[in-house]
């Protein structure tokens, strides 16, 4: 870090706060103003209007685990060595919080911690109601000098982020606010338990009652929260408690804008509002986050930057969502490591929706993607089969063109790209990926 403490320091006014909201388990599209007429999202609509939504953000692995430290570090699950559960971040990467530590930030964290150490040994300074596992209740409880503090989760998170806002924070600072909701069990908070009504719930238009075939890996603990096959009332039921601890959620988010605006904050604060990857809940047949279909890979991913710039724009561009942090080096002009997935999400605007030329996610040994253009090529090495969809034509990933021999040369095209970028990952399924 001896590098990054040297860099050239900016005014105060020069550089803008930080607050980064990051939900677990939202799909992409779960938000009204981006196109959910059946759910209830005021506060995140608002936020809408006033930002950049990136309508094309993927993760590189749609777990928490390996997705949270993606976004700590700005670098995919490849090159962070983090691909499941319980791996540790490269020691010789800087986090965010500690480039921004380095140059004048003041850095605070409340919420999930479902990576390796600690916030506090991850750059941040101050912390409160720090969550280190992957999921559990949403009632908890925190001890607290002044005593033992109780609620729900959402709540809890807010709550400490407004505090932290009230009380005179750094100039500038960095704050994380990691949710723990909508992740399962999917228990919404009293005040939202039961608002939606589970039979005027639409249902997925890819909801299946199966998966079509085996992809490796069906029984694995979030595809078991449900019997097989799919009951349309079952999928109905979950995407109503799912919908109301979005709404909640929602709330919360509100709340921290509100207090953010009153503090006399936001004009100067860049707000980033992103999810650590997608869900199925009904879709494919599937309900956890374990697969490549859009739902899954694709998260809703904001951005209001200060003075208004780009407000209410929508950009269609290929993304990461860990290309937030060279966004963030860009935005408060400090020198970004080398290393990170670039460019700026501001660039991708600033050139009218061009963004990256493929993306590329993977899944443990189970599943391997490759998006280029409106074309997205799935492999599934258990299996031993492909998917190709043309997402433009098929947004819903419903009609499977592998099969058909008048796309062949499109999936050739696109394992090629698949093949050449797990070489240059050092992915050991390299070998064994054979049109």
């Amino acid at each position: 870090m001896g590098g990054l403490a040297a860099t050239a320091r900016l005014s105060a006014a020069a550089r803008p706060n930080v607050l980064l909201l990051v939900t677990d388990d939202q799909r992409f599209d779960t938000i009204g103003a981006l196109g959910n007429s059946a759910i209830q999202t005021p506060a995140l609509d608002r936020l809408v209007k006033q930002s950049v939504a990136f309508t094309n953000a993927y993760v590189s692995n749609p777990i928490c685990t390996p997705s949270r430290a993606c976004l700590l570090t700005g670098r995919d699950d490849w090159d962070t060595g983090v691909r499941w559960f319980g791996e540790s971040i490269r020691s010789e990467l800087p986090s965010l919080p500690e480039v921004m530590q380095s140059v004048g930030y003041e850095t605070f964290f409340t919420g999930k911690w479902h990576n390796d150490s600690s916030p506090e040994k991850r750059g941040f300074v101050k912390t409160r109601f720090v969550f280190n596992k992957g999921m559990g209740p949403h009632e908890m409880a925190f001890d607290e000098p002044g005593g033992r503090v109780e609620g729900y989760s959402s709540e809890l998170f807010a709550t400490a982020a407004m505090d932290y806002l009230k009380s005179g924070p750094g100039d500038p600072f960095f704050a994380m606010v990691s949710f723990t909701a909508p992740h399962d069990p999917r228990t919404p908070a009293k005040s939202w338990a039961g608002r939606y009504n589970p039979a005027a719930v639409p249902l997925p238009r890819n909801f299946k009652p199966e998966h079509p075939f085996d992809n490796g890996e069906l029984k694995i603990r979030d595809e078991q929260l449900l019997p097989w096959p799919r009951t349309e009332a079952a999928i109905r039921g979950e995407l109503a408690n799912y919908y109301a601890m979005i709404s909640h959620l929602d709330e919360q988010i509100g709340r921290i804008l509100g207090t953010l605006e009153q503090s006399g904050l936001l004009e100067n604060t860049l707000v980033a509002f992103v999810s650590d990857n997608g869900l199925a809940v009904g879709s494919h047949g599937l309900l956890g986050k374990m697969s490549m279909y859009e739902h899954s890979v694709k998260v809703p991913l904001i951005l209001r930057l200060p003075n208004h710039r780009f407000a209410g724009r929508r950009a269609d561009g290929l993304c990461y969502h860990h290309q937030l942090f060279a966004t963030i080096c860009a935005e408060g002009r400090f020198k970004a490591p080398a290393g990170l997935e670039r460019p700026s999400l501001t660039d991708l605007v600033d050139r009218r929706g061009a963004g990256a030329e493929a993306i590329y996610c993977s899944y443990r040994d189970v599943q391997r993607m490759v998006r280029a253009g409106d074309y997205k090529l799935i492999w599934y090495p258990k299996a031993g089969r492909w998917q190709l969809f043309n997402l433009r034509t098929d947004p819903d990933e419903l009609n499977d063109l592998s099969a058909q021999g008048r796309h062949g040369e499109k999936v050739r095209e696109l394992a090629a790209l698949l093949t050449a970028h797990m070489k240059r990952k050092g992915d050991p399924l390299a070998g064994e990926l054979k049109v």
